[in-house]
């Protein structure tokens, strides 16, 4: 059985049945997601020459459609140290991957990335946490506002203003443990219910300066959000592939006009609808995963993405997922009628879960915005 087909087994046994716990608000991790591990199939992406199983992007997308199909907020968890572990991975020494990187294979465990602020917001340019040379170490000390996994992650990449590095930000490894980190909150999401995501504080924590990782730390940040944002952007496949199949579970047992749901003409044309829609979202995400694991496999990918920054296809499909998405939960949802609008059916965890995907790591409104300013303006005028 390959890996595909053991996260789809994953995926009926341990998620599909069981959306009332997973919507419940339950400690964070579930065990669901030790048994991932017990399975041989937690953190798939990570190096062969690192122990892993070296999975390339383009086969996420369906492990993590699969995943989504059971739970989005299961399938968020799971893949989100992909962020992490790409920026320490490509900008990291052997130091790192060693204490970081290999315990994460032989343990199924966690990390978290912290970039966000309440101020700062999307823009990370403006964020206020500092790491300050000290001797050997940095001193981190800030506020940071979403992380997801933090708190029972191995370890942190921390976002933050650093005269050390030459671009005035860096990208720190902050082990969990470390004196200082503090979790002030638990975000309780309408969404991703079965995920956690974290307010997080740092006092006076101290790590080794060899820590930072090598390169500008908002560029580093920005070719960790690829991988992240494609997988993002399939969460919303596997979520409206399950609305089509529960939108055609209600029709088959729905009558109108004394005739099964299914053989109305509207009925057809909107699901007919959504399947291409699907189609084409599975699509996106799989062209913009092949260009990331294309820029991988080159000898100089770490110069290569920090030169190429935010990939245009990567921006796409989690634009496009995230709004078309959107539009199939919302039809979803109106085929049920009331009880769409109502707690009592799975359509409404489904739209909840579809909305996170037009939401994180960049609102469509910011992402448009550096579109424009990528893609759009010419070269010659960009600053």
């Amino acid at each position: 059985m390959d890996v595909i087909d053991r996260v789809r087994a994953f995926a009926r046994t341990e998620l599909v049945d069981r959306q009332a716990y997973l919507d419940s608000f339950a400690d964070a991790p579930l065990p669901l997601y030790r048994r991932f591990h017990e399975a041989g199939l937690a953190n798939w992406w990570l190096p062969a020459e690192e122990g892993g199983t070296g999975l390339g992007l383009e086969d996420s997308v369906d492990v993590v459609s699969e995943l989504s199909y059971g739970d989005a907020g299961a399938a968020f968890t799971l893949f989100i140290s992909v962020l992490g572990t790409s920026m320490v991975s490509l900008y990291g020494s052997a130091g790192l991957h060693a204490r970081y990187l290999k315990p994460m294979i032989d343990g199924g465990t966690f990390c978290a990335t912290v970039g966000s602020e309440q101020a700062a917001g999307s823009e990370l340019a403006k964020i206020t946490t500092t790491a300050v040379r000290s001797g050997d170490d940095l001193v981190i000390n800030g506020d940071k506002y979403f992380s997801t996994n933090a708190d029972f992650a191995d370890f942190l990449v921390v976002i933050a203003r650093s005269t050390d590095n030459p671009s005035g930000v860096a990208a720190v490894v902050v082990p969990r443990d470390t004196p200082g980190v503090r979790i002030v909150k638990r975000w309780e999401m309408n969404g991703l219910r079965s995920s956690a995501t974290y307010q997080v504080s740092f006092e006076n924590c101290r790590v080794p300066a060899d820590h930072a990782l090598r390169g500008p730390g908002l560029r580093v940040l920005e070719v960790g959000l690829n991988a992240s944002r494609i997988l993002i952007a399939t969460t919303a496949v596997g979520v409206a592939r399950r609305i089509r199949d529960h939108c055609m579970d209600y029709a088959n047992t729905k009558t109108l006009r004394d005739a099964p749901l299914t053989g109305n003409a509207v009925f057809a044309a909107k699901l007919g609808q959504m399947e291409m829609q699907i189609e084409v979202m599975r699509t996106q995400c799989r062209s913009a995963a092949r260009e990331f694991d294309a820029i991988l496999s080159r000898p100089d990918a770490a110069d290569e993405f920090l030169r190429r920054g935010t990939l245009k296809s990567a921006l796409a499909a989690k634009m496009f997922c995230g709004q078309t998405g959107w539009q199939i939960a919302s039809v979803g949802s109106e085929l049920f009628g009331g009880l769409g609008y109502t707690h009592d059916d799975a359509i409404g965890k489904l739209v909840r879960d579809m909305r996170y995907v037009a939401i994180v790591e960049g609102g469509d409104d910011v992402l448009r915005d550096l579109v424009f300013s990528r893609y759009v303006v010419p070269v010659s005028k960009r600053t």
